[in-house]
C-alpha cells in the first residue's frame, strides 16, 4: 500500500461521504490539550491538519493557525466546520493545500508547529528539521506519532507499515544546542490493544 496524496484523498472523501457527523465529533487531540494549553497564544502551524479538529481547537483559544493538508476533501469540511463557528474563528485561520513530503514551512516564523499522526513519505529526521524550521527563537516544536508496532504485544497497530515521527528520530534530528525536549516519551493509547504515541514537545532556545 501506498500512503501517498490520493491515498490519502481516497480515504477522506469516503470517511466523509459515509460518516461526516462521526468525523464531526471527533475530539481535538488529547496530548495537544495537555501539552500546549498553557502556551501564550500566537501564530501556530498544524501541518497535516485532516478534518481540522485541532486547528479550530487553536483557533478558539487565540491562536493564529496556518492549517495545512493535501487532501482537499479533509480541507473543505474543516473549512465548513470553522465558518460553521462564526467570523471569530474562521478569521484566525488559513486554510493551505500543500503536500507534507516536500512543502517547507516560513523559516522562523510560527510560535507553535503541532504536526500530529503524519505519514512520513521520507526520513523522520528530515522531516522533523523541516517542520522544526519554522518555529521562532523561543517557539514550540509539538509532534505525535502512532508506534507501528505495540510494544505490549507485538502485534501490529492501525499505523502498520507507515513511517511516523518516533521519540529517536525527534531527537536525532534536533540540536541540542538550540532546542530543549520537555518531552520525548512513548504513551499508551487510550483504547487498550492500539499500541502507543511517541510524543515530543520541544523548545527552541536560540
Amino acid at each position: 500500500m501506498t500512503y501517498d496524496r490520493a491515498y490519502w484523498e481516497q480515504l477522506w472523501a469516503k470517511t466523509l461521504r459515509e460518516h461526516p457527523d462521526k468525523v464531526a465529533r471527533r475530539p481535538p487531540n488529547a496530548h495537544l490539550i495537555a501539552e500546549v494549553s498553557s502556551l501564550r497564544p500566537g501564530r501556530s502551524l498544524d501541518a497535516g491538519c485532516g478534518h481540522g479538529a485541532e486547528t479550530l481547537w487553536l483557533a478558539a483559544h487565540g491562536w493564529e493557525v496556518t492549517a495545512v493538508d493535501f487532501s482537499a476533501s479533509a480541507l473543505e469540511h474543516a473549512r465548513a466546520a470553522a465558518e460553521a463557528l462564526g467570523p471569530d474563528i474562521a478569521k484566525r485561520i488559513a486554510w493551505v493545500e500543500g503536500d507534507l513530503a516536500v512543502w517547507t514551512p516560513p523559516r522562523e516564523h510560527f510560535d507553535l508547529v503541532v504536526c500530529l499522526y503524519v505519514h512520513v513519505a521520507g526520513a523522520v529526521d528530515e522531516m522533523v528539521r523541516r517542520m522544526a524550521s519554522g518555529v521562532a527563537p523561543g517557539g514550540t516544536l509539538f509532534m505525535v506519532g502512532h508506534r507501528p508496532i505495540d510494544p505490549a504485544t507485538g502485534n501490529p497497530t492501525a499505523a502498520a507499515n507507515q513511517v511516523q515521527v518516533s521519540v529517536e528520530g525527534a531527537i536525532a534530528a534536533l540540536d541540542p544546542s538550540r532546542w530543549e525536549l520537555a518531552v520525548a516519551e512513548e504513551r499508551p493509547r487510550a483504547i487498550a490493544g492500539t499500541g502507543v504515541d511517541a510524543v515530543i514537545l520541544a523548545r527552541r532556545t536560540t
